[in-house]
């Protein structure tokens, strides 16, 4: 029998069974260049078509894996995208909102105007927190260097002792609001911005952009969920109610109202006679000053917030600076404020008084120092601190004012002309 050696039981065949892109493109051409019968190669290259449609067929299939991956991440990122500023106009250059996630520009801050002076610590007796010459100095001693803030105007403390909220002093650009965490490294919040305004409790910021007032949540360093309203020339947001913000209807004129951002645009109301507003009572009513009757001095009052700042009572008596610079206690109990003419000075009030002086009988108001210059920190339920117009921090004690003793002035290491501490509010 002869024995006839096959293929298919031989060994391993000549060529190897792996064969790379390369090579198996070059026998796809050689086919089809077999199975053309002119001699000259046409101008149609078939089998260069069919390599083509493989590489597209390919990359059509890489291109639907990453099409789905990225449907996947937007649909992971959509559950914590937080609401944006979005409503801008074109007619002028917007404030810039900086806090807010939704907003990628963020310019540097302003040029610091106080320089690097250097400043000694405070004494642990010293007061409330100040901030002076790129620094703020704690009462117990503590110093935070900050660099790269302008000029400020007021300063308060972020919640959850987080840090420190400044807004900075008018300017040809706007103001401009800056967080600073405990490092002591600033974040523009908010830049250009006509006028702003700060809760107490740290929580919101309303502010004047344009031809509309804006209002925003503020959590740690950002600001979320804005929301506009048109508003009149000249109004400007000036505090908070609850969730309310409080806006001065005109400057130049008696008035106020209050806009509620979560449910109805600004209503400018019926108030035409409420010149400042200086905070809450516990129970809800506010502690302002209105219009006297006639063309006479300006009067005390318990406003309702809840029937467009009515006063429910009023109480005149000592000479009242028209500033709007005071505050109420935390308890209620107490209200700072500028007089004027021979009361001038910073007076104190015992806003249980209002309303409750029998007619004929006018309010009477303890004097407690050289006159206000800026905010008041209070900060215990009867003890009060506030910077005087020779740059001095007056600290006084409620109860003793209103026996007859006057808030002390100590001198602020490191303040001058040029550099005016700032009181720290919240503390």
């Amino acid at each position: 029998m002869n024995s006839v050696r096959r293929d298919n039981l031989s060994e391993a065949p000549a060529r190897p069974k792996h064969v790379t892109q390369d090579e198996l493109e070059r026998a796809v051409r050689e086919t089809f260049a077999q199975q053309v019968a002119a001699p000259r190669p046409g101008t149609a290259d078939p089998a260069g078509a069919a390599i083509r449609r493989a590489r597209r067929t390919q990359r059509r299939r890489t291109t639907t894996g990453l099409a789905l991956a990225a449907v996947a991440t937007v649909a992971v990122s959509a559950g914590i995208v937080q609401l944006g500023d979005v409503t801008r106009r074109p007619a002028q250059p917007p404030t810039v909102v900086l806090g807010d996630p939704s907003n990628q520009v963020r310019p540097e801050p302003l040029p610091s105007g106080t320089g690097g002076v250097e400043v000694p610590p405070v004494a642990p007796d010293a007061g409330p927190d100040v901030l002076l010459a790129g620094a703020i100095l704690g009462a117990d001693g503590e110093r935070v260097a900050v660099a790269g803030i302008g000029p400020a105007e007021r300063a308060q403390r972020l919640p959850e002792n987080a840090g420190w909220l400044v807004i900075g002093a008018p300017s040809t650009a706007g103001r401009t609001l800056w967080a600073i965490p405990r490092d002591g490294t600033p974040q523009v919040l908010l830049d250009g911005a006509d006028a702003i305004t700060v809760a107490t409790d740290g929580r919101q910021v309303a502010w004047r952009d344009g031809d509309e007032i804006a209002a925003a949540g503020l959590v740690r360093t950002q600001l979320i969920a804005p929301v506009r309203t048109p508003a009149p020339a000249g109004a400007v947001p000036v505090g908070f109610v609850g969730n309310a913000v409080l806006v001065r209807l005109d400057p130049a004129r008696p008035g106020h109202a209050l806009w509620s951002p979560a449910t109805a645009p600004l209503d400018t109301g019926v108030d035409r006679i409420t010149l400042n507003v200086y905070g809450a009572l516990p129970d809800g009513r506010l502690v302002g000053q209105v219009s006297g009757k006639g063309a006479g001095q300006p009067c005390l009052a318990l406003l309702d917030p809840s029937r467009t700042l009515t006063p429910i009572e009023t109480a005149c008596g000592p000479t009242l600076s028209r500033d709007g610079l005071g505050a109420v206690s935390p308890d209620g109990r107490w209200l700072l404020l500028n007089g004027a003419g021979k009361k001038a000075g910073a007076l104190l009030v015992d806003v249980a008084r209002i309303g409750v002086t029998s007619p004929g009988s006018p309010l009477v108001a303890g004097y407690a120092g050289p006159p206000l210059t800026g905010s008041v920190a209070w900060n215990a339920v009867d003890e009060a601190a506030y910077i005087d117009e020779s740059g001095k921090l007056v600290r006084l004690t409620a109860g003793r004012v209103h026996v007859g003793e006057v808030g002390a002035a100590v001198a602020v290491p490191g303040a001058d002309e040029a550099n005016r501490p700032v009181v720290v509010t919240g503390s």
